[in-house]
Order: structure tokens, then C-alpha cells, then sequence
């Protein structure tokens, strides 16, 4: 049965196929840019340059700084290179990293953007930024937030190395996977949030075997898509949470502690939420979700424990602390306790655990 629900399709074009970076110039244009500061990492410069090259005269400069978790430090200094220039829009090339900083530039200054993502992270989809200060990151949501266009270009995802397909693929499963069981949760988005879970857990495996398989990386970037649409459609919830507190806190690396966290997220509100886990368990191909998308982790080679990506022993009950602080919607209530032995066994890299509520 169809109940009541509210959805709000956000204004986003996307141009997707193989060979559309060459669309960049026009895309600019159509958004009526004439300096277009081009962002990148610093391992993308290079790849930022070419770009701005073939811009031509719309070309304002380059930006090579962005880093994991946007940094208000380095948004502060990427305006500031904007202002040089005198850029009227900005071009991000690159994963989830290049596309923050995009946001965080796009929120302060109102200018348009125009992202062209080489991993899966789906951020680009989202009217969503988080922002990382002293050590503590915190979300905005704000309609200028969203990028104006989106380039999906399958030739740039060719050279993603399989370990960072696997994790920045599981990164945007993750999207979809709340979106499943989110409170504003409705028929449209949940159809693309199980549709994008399938095509990801169908095609990081075939990437695995074969880096430069063209149609797994194809299917792979269409699944990031539509979960990028689900995280910029509906609410998330526990998992994500735990993500930005554990990223933020401790400077882990994003894609890794998504790919990490979230079996054991999805095992802690699986009792509140058996209708999602049974489309995500149809989705992946899997008898138990949670224990399904651990061992697709495992079968891609990715880390298993947040050990491994940086964080200390002594910080799990300072992130179960932060996890429970600043109440947010979630399923199932939020247990402390029962949130401390999550993390615990994330920290560890032991399989997911279903553990039913308090009484």
C-alpha cells in the first residue's frame, strides 16, 4: 500500500556518457560563465590544467587545494584565489574532496557551479556540504549549495584504481541504503536507491576483475548517480552521522570509513526496518544485508576495520559520546551503549551484528 509522501525533484542537469568532458566549454556557457576557476586535488592538477586549457578564453585559473572533510581553512584560501582571478563560476574536477570545496565556495559567494566527478562519492547530486573546523565537522543543507550541472564522463572513471572504485562504490551505496529507511522516504526515490544498490553491487565486483571493463564502469557510475540523487532527495540517518563524527574527529579517510561503518550501521537498525532490509538484501544478492555488503567489502579487497584507516582504540567512546549528542532522527532510538559496541566492532573489523533494541 501507497501511502502519503512529499518529494521534491531538485534542479540539476546531468550529462552523462562517455566523452562529454568535451561538453565542459559549452556547459559554462549555458550558465552564462566568462571565468571559470577550475578545482582539483593536488594529485589532479595536471588533469585540472588540460581542462582549463580546454576552456580556452573562459579559463580564469586554478585552484589545486581541495582536501578530504573541507577544511574552512582551505575553503577560506580557495575563495581568496577566486577573488584574484575574478572567477564568476567554478569547474570541480575531481571525487568528494573537490566537490565540498566547490559547495563551500558556491554557499559563500552564491556563484554557479558546473562538477565533473571522477569517483562514485555522489556528493555532487546534493544541496549538502560538510564543513570541518577544529576538528569537528558539521552538515549544511541549503538550495545554493546544489551544483547547477553535473558532467558524468565514464572515460575519467577508467583510471580509478579498483580499491578506490570499491570504497567510493560502497560510499554511494551507502546514500541509497538510508534512503531506504529515511522519514521522508517515498516510492520515486526508493525505486532509484534499490536500483543504484544493485547496479553498484553488480558492478564493483566485475570492476575488481577487470579494471577496464567499459560497461561495469558504466553501470557503476550510472548506480553512483542515482544514489547521489537519494542523499540529495530524503534525510539520512545513524549511519551518516557516524561517518561525519568519526571523519571529522579523527581525520579518516571518507570513502574507507563509509565503506567500513556502514554493515554495522544497517545492523543496528535492521529491527526497526525489515521492509528496506529485504530490498537491500534483493538488491546485493544476499541472504542478510548487513552481513551481505560486508562480505562484498571483503570480495573487493577493501578494509574491513577502522583500525586500519587511522583511528585510535581510546577515541571509541569519545565517538560514541559525539554520535548521541545533537539530536537527529534515526529508526531505531539511539543506545548509547549499543552504539559503543558498533563502533567497537567497526574499530575491530569483526562481521555486523543484529542486536534487537532495549526493552
Amino acid at each position: 500500500m501507497i501511502g502519503s509522501f512529499t518529494f521534491e525533484n531538485l534542479p540539476c542537469r546531468v550529462v552523462f556518457g562517455s566523452g562529454t568532458l568535451d561538453t565542459a566549454r559549452a556547459e559554462v556557457e549555458r550558465l552564462g560563465g566568462k571565468r571559470a576557476l577550475v578545482l582539483t586535488t593536488p594529485q589532479q592538477e595536471a588533469q585540472g590544467k588540460s581542462l582549463g586549457a580546454a576552456l580556452g578564453t573562459l579559463y580564469a585559473g586554478i585552484f589545486p587545494g581541495a582536501t578530504m572533510h573541507t577544511p574552512v581553512d582551505v575553503t577560506e584560501r580557495a575563495l581568496a584565489a577566486m577573488k584574484a582571478c575574478e572567477a564568476d563560476c567554478v569547474v570541480s574536477l575531481g571525487g568528494g574532496s573537490t566537490t565540498g570545496l566547490g559547495k563551500a565556495l558556491a554557499l559563500r559567494t552564491g556563484i554557479n557551479q558546473l562538477c565533473i566527478p571522477t569517483t562514485y562519492a555522489g556528493s555532487e547530486m546534493t544541496p549538502i556540504v560538510g564543513q570541518t573546523e577544529n576538528g569537528l565537522k558539521t552538515t549544511v543543507r541549503d538550495a545554493a549549495i546544489l551544483p547547477e550541472t553535473v558532467i558524468y564522463d565514464v572515460d575519467l572513471t577508467l583510471t580509478l584504481p579498483v580499491s578506490l572504485a570499491a570504497t567510493s562504490g560502497i560510499n554511494a551505496i551507502a546514500h541509497a541504503v538510508e534512503a531506504l529507511y529515511a522519514r521522508d522516504t517515498n516510492p520515486v526515490t526508493s525505486l532509484m536507491a534499490e536500483e543504484g544498490i544493485r547496479a553498484l553491487a553488480h558492478a564493483l565486483p566485475a570492476i575488481a576483475a577487470k579494471s577496464d571493463d567499459r560497461e561495469a564502469r558504466t553501470e557503476a557510475l550510472y548506480g553512483a548517480w542515482l544514489c547521489g540523487v537519494c542523499l540529495g532527495t530524503v534525510g539520512m540517518a545513524l549511519h551518516h552521522k557516524l561517518c561525519h563524527t568519526l571523519g571529522g574527529t579523527f581525520d579518516l579517510p571518507h570513502a574507507e570509513t563509509h565503506t567500513i561503518v556502514l554493515p554495522h550501521a544497517l545492523a543496528y537498525n535492521a529491527p526497526a526496518v525489515p521492509d528496506a532490509m529485504a530490498r537491500i538484501s534483493r538488491a546485493i544478492g544476499a541472504a542478510d544485508a548487513s552481513q551481505g555488503l560486508f562480505d562484498l567489502a571483503k570480495r573487493l579487497g577493501a578494509k574491513t576495520a577502522l583500525r586500519d584507516v587511522g583511528m585510535p582504540e581510546s577515541g571509541i567512546d569519545r565517538a560514541a559520546d559525539l554520535a548521541v549528542t545533537n539530536a537527529y532522527w534515526n529508526p531505531r532510538p539511539l543506545e548509547r551503549n549499543a552504539i559503543r559496541d558498533l563502533i567497537a566492532r567497526a574499530w575491530a573489523g569483526e562481521p555486523p551484528v543484529t542486536i534487537k533494541a532495549a526493552a
